[in-house]
Parts: C-alpha cells; structure tokens; sequence
C-alpha cells in the first residue's frame, strides 16, 4: 500500500465534518483534515468567482482512490469536485505504520 494525500474542497456551509467522519468510518481515510477560512479565487462558466470554501486534506492509500472518489463524488456539493491525489513520497514509520493500519481491515 503506497500512503498518498486527497485534496477537494467544499463550500464553506457543507457540512465537511460527517463526510470526514464517514470516510473514517468506511477506511477509506486514516485522517481528514477540514481546514476553514479558505478564500478561493477562480474562474467558473466565463466569470470570476470569490468563495469561502473549506479544504478536506484525506490520507489515504493508492488501493482505496476508487472507492473514497465515489464515495466523495456522491456527497460532493459542486458539479465538478476538485479531486486532487498527491503521492507521499516519504512518511515515518510509526506515523505510516497507523496510517496503513486504519485504512486495513480490521
């Protein structure tokens, strides 16, 4: 299993946290983090938009990128979800160690 990062982002009133915690949940993330106050600036269907949005940081394993896509795809509030994956290229052992483990089944 290679640990990789998933970066997406949401608006700022999606209730990020139960999304979060179902990944967990179904171990398809050891960890999410929900990182609050993003401000993005881009640009959508010919104009420029200005949003506050959250950013969801999911580790993950590579074998698990089809399922958390689809999982995350159909609870997604935008029509085109930013799905961004990241390979780690070195993490510690003790911390790869419990990543590995919490996506495992148990």
């Amino acid at each position: 299993m290679k640990p990789v990062l998933v970066l997406t982002t949401v608006d700022a009133a999606f209730d990020a946290g139960s999304l979060a915690r179902e990944l967990v949940d179904f171990r398809l993330a050891a960890c999410v983090n929900i990182v609050d106050g993003l401000r993005s600036i881009y640009r959508w269907q010919g104009k420029i938009d200005d949003e506050s949005e959250k950013l969801l940081i999911i580790k993950t394993v590579d074998e698990h990128i089809g399922a958390l896509k689809e999982i995350l795809f159909s609870r997604h509030p935008y029509e085109v979800p930013e799905f961004v994956i990241l390979p780690i290229e070195r993490i510690e052992g003790p911390y790869r160690d419990w990543l590995i483990a919490s996506v495992s089944p148990s």
